[in-house]
């Protein structure tokens, strides 16, 4: 069924919300993707990342809101959909049994759009031998097989859930090559699942925090550095806490220092040089706004918690 979205989006997520029995999974996630980009997903262990792909290759049905993904239903019509879209997981679920020739052959059967010299030259640069049994295979050379197979047909939608988790690394620089050629070559679109901050900072147009099945928050590489800096800075008298300061979150203590991202505020700003000596102001990495960010995020959530237990005493 064709579902009304913008051309201009290969996926649109309105309201999502799912849970598993009775344990909330995904709440109201709303997510756009447009066509051409990279969108890396990021977000601890357990955080929903994996419940939003499954929904979005149809494996899950929304309970509440609504998933279009190419235009399409996933759910209502998951073999067109499918065929459209690439699809590699961290699970080692290649058929072991299977050679990387006769493999490759099957997929080239369900997949229209199949390019056999594609094929051909990803087997050459993985050095995959067509005559070699998956089940022979170290997992960083499956992972491999399994990008081929999510890409040689050259899927307008490309869905990578921690492709590298678990390899060695030079199994991931051969994914990530893999995955930079395909984008500049074709320009397809790209949702990457990644707890590897490095890689997704390498190769992503825009990055979305998930955390306990919320997206917190959406940037472009230029946004984070618009919006964020990191402030370090030495207390005029020594804290045993630092003290709340509106704009700025993530504090970290390094001996006598501190380290805290501030939100481009300069009210708090001001505030917390009437308290500090600010040693420098610079340039925030992504791993350092991820820290900071879940970090705030689960406080906030421990004080919910502590306001809603004295409320019942």
């Amino acid at each position: 069924m064709n579902l009304t979205m913008p051309n201009e989006l290969a996926v649109h997520v309105e309201h999502l919300s799912r849970s598993f029995r009775g344990t909330r999974a995904l709440h109201d996630v709303c997510v756009q993707i447009p066509v051409g980009s990279i969108y890396g997903l990021v977000g601890l262990n357990g955080a929903g990342k994996t419940t939003l792909i499954r929904h979005l290759i149809g494996s899950l049905k929304a309970q509440e809101g609504r998933v279009c993904v190419l235009g399409e239903d996933p759910v209502g019509d998951p073999e067109g959909v499918l065929k459209r879209v690439g699809y590699l997981t961290e699970e080692d679920s290649l058929p072991k049994w299977m050679r990387v020739g006769e493999l490759i052959d099957f997929s080239r059967a369900v997949y229209p759009s199949w390019d056999d010299a594609y094929a051909r030259s990803l087997c050459e640069m993985f050095a995959l031998n067509r005559q070699t049994k998956l089940q022979s295979l170290s997992k960083g050379q499956r992972a491999r097989v399994g990008l081929l197979v999510a890409i040689a047909h050259r899927p307008e939608l490309l869905v990578l859930d921690e492709p590298s988790s678990g390899l060695d690394p030079i199994a991931r620089s051969d994914i990530l090559e893999a995955i930079i050629r395909t984008i500049s070559e074709d320009g397809r679109t790209v949702l990457f699942s990644s707890h590897l901050l490095d890689e997704v900072d390498r190769v992503c147009d825009t990055i979305a925090l998930m955390h306990e099945g919320e997206i917190i928050d959406s940037l472009t590489s230029e946004q984070l550095e618009l919006r964020y800096r990191e402030v370090i800075c030495r207390p005029l008298t020594p804290w045993q806490r630092p003290p709340e300061i509106v704009g700025l979150f993530g504090w970290r203590r390094s001996g006598e220092e501190w380290s805290v991202v501030n939100s481009t505020q300069e009210q708090g700003m001001e505030t917390l040089r009437q308290n500090c000596t600010v040693i420098e102001d610079r340039q925030i990495s992504l791993t350092r706004w991820f820290e900071a960010r879940v970090g705030a995020k689960a406080d906030r959530s421990d004080h919910r918690a502590e306001d809603e237990v004295a409320a019942d005493v």
